[in-house]
């Protein structure tokens, strides 16, 4: 029979996506198959799935955690905020419609029946669903029509284990706190709890640990002791990446305000030679970066406005002045180009806008979504790679005959006559141990050559060893319920 366990936060950000992950290793290590599952993701760092939809990144991270491929049903209701009241909803992998925050509360409860069909397909055949919530289970002016948290596992009969992060301070009430708010129905459900991020002497919050367990009464799952090598993972807020110093190469990425599929950062992040500096708003670009990378963007011609409005085209025209190298991804590709023309609304009012103008390239936007996983080649040094395309666009121009890539026989990209400026719509790509030290000794910087994926897959194995050894795995595993 199949068993499943919800790990729920006391509060966002309680490092929930890290604990699932470790959880799966850990148990993947003890024989068991493992799947991993989140009823409602909210993120602009998606993944393509294996059966050609998305999902969020931090599940694809848990797939693999699990031995898994990505697929639609490891996420089925996925949000991908537009504007600040809005956002593109993502069923089963494929878009539905888009909606305003306080339209989505009438939508919710439809998507139910979508969320258990997911969940119970991916159910069958292994020993062990771990579950994730979003947010956190005390915000019960959102409880009507749930699916995120206790919604879901009422409805799937799923049991919980309430996650609380010590290292923001405030545990005792966060736990305490959540215990008091929930409705009868819904603390019972709570069958365990676990502190996460502690930093120094657990044991000196055994009487703080004993004190949740009096006044609530769930079984005390142990105490995680802070893991300092979570970074080595990607990355599923930008924040995770703009708080970590590297070397002496600097890699200069501006905060777009809908910053989307960041993941591309990953692997320079680990590259014990480069830093990677993300500038925030008010910020500029520093002068001394040898590459400028435009990231992703869920909404290209807003943060091509944005990015104006900071003054980084202004810092971007001098970086280029000075010989330095910019690389444009998905939207970013597109900021790079001539214009930006969005005749159907699909990023809101019909409009046309200038670009950048440093690639001789127009981008027409369109409703037809491309989602797949795509084999490529580096021309300039033939060395493959793998990765990912996940936009609405389509460009073209005369810098296109200057394709850097090539996909299946198709040329993918463009450059400027000088090669200093590229773009293309491939996510994922350094993640090529070969291709990213091709790509980085083009700028003059020398890579380590260590093997990125082998780096993530060693992590996982480091993180399920970590909670092996501070946590009650036997318990965690004799709370979980048949489904």
């Amino acid at each position: 029979m199949t068993k499943a366990l919800m790990i729920q936060g006391a509060g966002s950000n309680v490092g929930k996506s890290l604990f699932v992950a470790g959880l799966a290793r850990a148990f993947r290590a003890r024989g068991l198959s493992v799947a991993p599952f989140k009823p409602q993701n909210m993120s602009n760092n998606a993944a393509v799935t294996v059966d050609g939809g998305e999902i969020g990144r931090a599940q694809a991270l848990q797939a693999l955690a699990c031995g898994l491929d990505p697929v639609v049903d490891m996420n089925p209701v996925l949000l991908k905020p537009e504007t600040d009241v809005g956002a593109q909803v993502v069923v089963q992998g494929q878009r539905l419609t888009t909606v305003k925050a306080r339209d989505y509360a009438k939508l919710k409860p439809s998507l139910m029946p979508r969320v258990l069909e997911s969940f119970h397909r991916l159910a069958d055949g292994v020993d062990l669903v771990l579950v994730e919530g979003a947010g956190s289970p005390a915000e019960v002016n959102l409880r009507a029509g749930d699916i995120a948290n206790m919604g879901f596992a009422e409805a799937a009969g799923v049991p919980v284990v309430l996650v609380g992060d010590i290292d923001r301070g405030g545990v005792i009430a966060q736990m305490v706190g959540t215990h008091v708010i929930l409705p009868p129905d819904d603390r019972a459900r709570i069958q365990g709890f676990a502190i996460n991020k502690f930093r120094g002497d657990p044991t000196l919050f055994a009487d703080g640990a004993l004190e949740i367990g009096r006044q609530t009464g769930w079984r005390d799952i142990g105490i995680l002791p802070w893991f300092a090598d979570a970074w080595r993972l990607p990355a599923e807020d930008i924040m995770d990446i703009a708080t970590r110093p590297g070397g002496d190469v600097k890699i200069a990425v501006p905060r777009l305000g809908r910053i989307s599929n960041f993941d591309d950062l990953d692997p320079l992040v680990a590259e014990p030679g480069v830093t990677v500096e993300v500038v925030e708003a008010g910020r500029p670009l520093p002068g001394d970066a040898t590459l400028v990378i435009l990231a992703g963007s869920k909404s290209t011609i807003d943060d091509l406005a944005h990015l104006r409005a900071q003054g980084w085209d202004v810092d971007l025209a001098g970086h280029i002045r000075r010989g330095g190298h910019v690389l444009g991804i998905c939207g970013g590709y597109q900021m790079l180009g001539k214009t930006i023309d969005d005749p159907m609304g699909i990023e809101g009012p019909p409009r046309r806008v200038d670009g950048l103008g440093y690639l001789d390239v127009e981008t027409t936007m369109g409703a037809q979504k491309t989602l797949r996983l795509s084999d490529a080649t580096y021309t300039a040094t033939g060395a493959p790679l793998q990765g990912y395309e996940i936009h609405k666009g389509q460009t073209t121009g005369p810098d296109c005959a200057r394709a850097w890539l090539d996909i299946a026989g198709r040329a993918e990209g463009a450059a400027d006559p000088s090669g200093r400026i590229r773009g293309c719509y491939l996510h994922g790509l350094f993640t090529a141990d070969q291709f990213r030290a091709d790509f980085m000794a083009g700028l003059g910087i020398s890579s380590a050559g260590e093997s990125y994926a082998a780096r993530v897959d060693a992590t996982l194995d480091a993180l399920a060893a970590h909670m092996e050894a501070h946590l009650d795995l036997d318990a965690v595993l004799d709370l979980a319920a048949g489904v």
